[in-house]
């Protein structure tokens, strides 16, 4: 299964920006039992194309799709994708990126905000475009997005919590992405792998409730 595909089922993604990830496959493991199955470790996170290698590797037989995001360069872009990467994300219109991601034929998110961005980012070919910071917006703008481009999958990150994640979908993102509230930087340092699992899923029963 894709990245799309796979949320396209779970409708969340989870952002993992922390200084010190101990295990990255343990964390990917602990998601996809609290239900998050795609996953998003970042280029702020140091070392991370080391822990992007180990937990591909772990997880090539799971159902964790596991990909990069804060990519700001071609040349992270195909480090990314050579360290096992299965989508990259950017936070804003970045074109050498999403030309390594589709020589790669690797799904590509595009961060964007402004209507012309959205624009950009599907004419970059963008699988889908990720509307940062979300938050400062509310789900009201994703509509309004979606007034113009009825068929652009959107990504609202930034901002998104268990008691607002409904309202982003039920205003037609594809997905949402989850931050802090389910991967707080210090229970992933300590490797807390129980407390994320259980707060993956309060966040992903929060979608359906």
């Amino acid at each position: 299964m894709t990245a799309l595909d796979v949320l396209r089922a779970d409708r969340v993604l989870s952002v993992v920006r922390a200084d010190k990830i101990p295990d990255a496959a343990a964390l990917c493991h602990a998601l996809a039992a609290g239900g998050i199955r795609t996953v998003e470790l970042t280029f702020t996170t140091p070392g991370v194309l080391d822990l992007l290698r180990s937990a591909a590797d772990a997880v090539a037989q799971s159902d964790v799709v596991l990909g990069v995001g804060t990519v700001l360069t071609a040349d992270q872009a195909r480090a990314a994708i050579d360290n096992g990467a299965s989508f990259l994300v950017t936070p804003a219109v970045r074109p050498g990126v999403a030309e390594v991601a589709l020589s790669a034929g690797v799904p590509v998110f595009l961060g964007a905000l402004t209507p012309t961005e959205v624009a950009m980012a599907v004419d970059l070919g963008a699988s889908a475009v990720k509307i940062f910071p979300a938050g400062r917006f509310g789900p009201r703008y994703l509509s309004d997005l979606h007034g113009p481009y009825p068929d652009v999958e959107l990504l609202p990150s930034g901002g998104i919590t268990a008691e607002n994640a409904r309202a982003y979908l039920d205003a037609g993102a594809l997905a949402v992405c989850a931050g802090t509230g389910v991967v707080p930087p210090a229970r992933v340092a300590a490797g807390d792998w129980d407390d994320i699992a259980s707060r993956a899923r309060t966040f992903v029963t929060a979608l359906t409730s």
